[in-house]
């Protein structure tokens, strides 16, 4: 594989998958060498992304449990760039934005904060984003208790924030969507977020690699008939995607 990233995805999605890997199956997943893929388990170790184990590794989830941010940050990190990208077009310059958390927001994130827009992030990581070098976006932050590594808003005065305004577009992630179940979320604190802000908005935008299509969470958000556009990407179950524009979401694969 060509790069880091490219290797520690396949890393994680194999531990995730498996629950438990050996050294020698990730030197055949990815044609590195022993010692580097030792480097990795280290370097993915450290970032709490997988339990070391002698000769591997193991998952550190419990099954219906959110996966930490640091091992969704390492998923499907092409198609989020992808997705990213498609979401941008879709907003245009001087609109105000909602940008939920999540490790796909967080690449859209990127984007936008070269775009002459309002934007009020729902995470620390995101606002980090927006704040770390002066562009054309203008930041709005809300209040919050910040949840979780990358420091997702939640609470009162997240709720409060998003009552006294009023936004063009809300690009929201999600932890499970299908037509039959709608829109749902690992934490109810994060779906009440969700609901605020969807309340709050014109226009919803659901940014979600494929994996999350036909899967539902606990908390729920909303039904999918709530949702003017999904982004997703190519690899999302041709089903779902039927079922869902049949509900009169409008969906791009990219």
């Amino acid at each position: 594989m060509s790069s880091n990233t490219d290797r520690h995805g396949a890393i994680a999605q194999a531990v995730r998958e498996s629950g438990r890997v050996t050294v020698q199956e990730l030197v055949e997943l990815t044609g590195a060498s022993e010692m580097t893929i030792r480097r990795d388990l280290d370097a993915l170790s450290a970032q709490g992304v997988l339990e070391r184990v002698r000769g591997g590794a193991r998952t550190l989830l419990l099954r219906g449990e959110e996966p930490p941010f640091a091992l969704r940050a390492h998923e499907a990190v092409d198609a989020k760039r992808r997705i990213a990208a498609e979401v941008s077009a879709l907003i245009a310059d001087g609109e105000t934005v909602l940008l939920d958390s999540g490790t796909t927001c967080l690449e859209i994130a990127h984007l936008l904060r070269r775009r002459p827009i309002t934007v009020m992030p729902l995470s620390l990581q995101a606002i980090h984003v927006f704040g770390e070098i002066p562009g054309p976006a203008t930041l709005m932050v809300p209040g919050g208790q910040p949840r979780g590594a990358e420091g997702a808003l939640t609470g009162p005065l997240t709720l409060a924030s998003l009552a006294a305004l009023r936004f063009d577009t809300a690009v929201v992630g999600c932890c499970g969507l299908s037509a039959a179940q709608g829109l749902t979320a690992y934490d109810l604190d994060d779906a009440a977020v969700k609901k605020a802000g969807i309340a709050a908005t014109r226009r919803i935008i659901v940014a979600a690699d494929g994996s999350k299509l036909g899967h539902t969470a606990y908390a729920h958000v909303g039904p999918s008939t709530l949702l003017h556009t999904l982004v997703t990407d190519t690899g999302a179950p041709a089903d779902e995607v039927a079922a869902l524009e049949d509900t009169g979401t409008v969906v791009k694969a990219v």
